[in-house]
């Protein structure tokens, strides 16, 4: 194909945060992304869990109190923002331990792995999300 007969695509060297709506991430992208909010979000959140974690081991009172502070919404979507960020990253994290051992690098492979993780990583997600808000 000669080079006038190409259509003319979107070239994105330099991303503006304006541009962020029309560039498309391939799928292998996408869960590398997703890699590292849910690295950050685990990050920034532990602490929060941590200090749950300490308190309620105080007493049985200390214990009630957090059962019931939990059992709030907001902190349910928290805790279901932190479950999701951990199987995320651990789903994507054992995809590039074996893409470290130079397996799966090639375009087709690299895909099916990543919808793999994807997969595996937003049903667990859906499951504890069922378990928290008590479907089951």
């Amino acid at each position: 194909m000669s080079e006038a007969a190409k259509p003319n695509r979107p070239q994105f060297r330099n991303i503006h945060i304006t541009q962020l709506g029309s560039y498309r991430l391939p799928l292998a992208g996408l869960v590398s992304f997703l890699h590292r909010v849910s690295g950050l979000l685990m990050f920034l959140l532990l602490p929060f869990i941590l200090f749950l974690l300490d308190k309620s081991l105080v007493s049985e009172s200390s214990f009630d109190y957090f059962k019931g502070f939990t059992s709030n919404w907001f902190v349910k979507l928290v805790i279901l923002a932190l479950s999701w960020a951990y199987l995320h990253h651990f789903c994507a994290g054992i995809r590039h331990l074996i893409m470290d051992n130079h397996i799966g690098l090639d375009k087709v492979s690299a895909r099916k792995s990543a919808a793999g993780v994807l997969v595996i990583s937003v049903p667990l997600a859906l499951i504890v999300a069922l378990k928290l808000f008590g479907a089951f």
